[in-house]
């Protein structure tokens, strides 16, 4: 299920305007809800996704500035991000939303304006214009997930999983690399099920270590939203048995992921 660059982009669009779709209508009462990320209100999710949309745009338009940015931040990663998401939670509602909004439409103009075969710099490696805008698409997916858990609703099964699962894949050495294990030397075979019954997959055929199941538990694990005890994923081989214990499709250090029977 390979897409072009313009379907992607539209579909990290939509993706965002359905959990903008969500959040419009809520209380102010509603916005200071406890989610299930330590500390972080409903405020807090969207003022993440605002401040990561900001440095998305410096990266692509300020290469510098964003290797300047780059230091400060990774000098206290956990410190800086969750101090971008206090001063965002810290905004009147209407502000807060505005600046995202505008936040995400400015995110694809400047991809727009990128040739395809650009390497854009980030937190982790270079990626292209296409993995950037996965990268959105995935992050806007996981918060907006943490937000539709905290007012008691279930993940949609929509076509956009597949970019998630896709970088999920291909993000496999990643996840060995930060927490400093040797890679796999052999491809990995993925395969899962996605909506309407659909397979997609990825990897050879006749790969020894596997990994398949339901798409949407494979999206929960790599963005660290459910334990894999809580998945029906199933696992072939000794390393894929270890990858599903570590796997994160985000940059940055290891998360802590979810406790087994924490949903939210």
């Amino acid at each position: 299920m390979a897409t072009d660059i313009e379907t992607l982009f539209e579909d990290l669009k939509a993706e965002g305007d359905e959990l903008d779709g969500l959040v419009s209508g809520l209380s102010g009462a509603e916005w200071t809800r406890q989610t299930p990320a330590p500390r972080w209100t409903i405020a807090h999710q969207i003022a993440h996704l605002v401040w990561t949309d900001e440095r998305t745009v410096l990266a692509v338009t300020d290469r510098a500035a964003f290797r300047d940015e780059v230091g400060r931040v990774l000098a206290d990663i956990g410190g800086r991000v969750d101090k971008g998401a206090d001063e965002g939670a810290a905004l009147p509602v209407a502000d807060l939303l505005a600046r995202w909004r505008s936040g995400r439409a400015a995110v694809l103009d400047a991809l727009r304006g990128v040739d395809p075969a650009t390497k854009i710099e980030w937190f982790g490696p270079p990626m292209s214009p296409a993995s950037v805008a996965t990268a959105r698409l995935m992050e806007t997916w996981a918060h907006g997930l943490d937000i539709a858990e905290t007012l008691g609703m279930q993940p949609p099964v929509t076509p956009r999983l597949w970019h998630i699962a896709w970088i999920g894949a291909r993000t496999r050495d990643h996840a060995f690399t930060v927490n400093h294990l040797t890679p796999p030397s052999e491809p990995f075979r993925v395969e899962l099920i996605g909506p309407c019954g659909m397979t997609w997959s990825w990897g050879p055929a006749d790969a020894a270590c596997r990994v398949s199941g339901p798409v949407l538990d494979f999206c929960l694990l790599v963005t660290q939203r459910r334990h894999r005890a809580d998945t029906a994923l199933v696992a072939v081989g000794a390393e894929a048995d270890q990858w599903l214990d570590i796997a994160q499709a985000f940059a940055g250090p290891p998360g802590a992921g979810r406790e087994p029977g924490q949903f939210g």
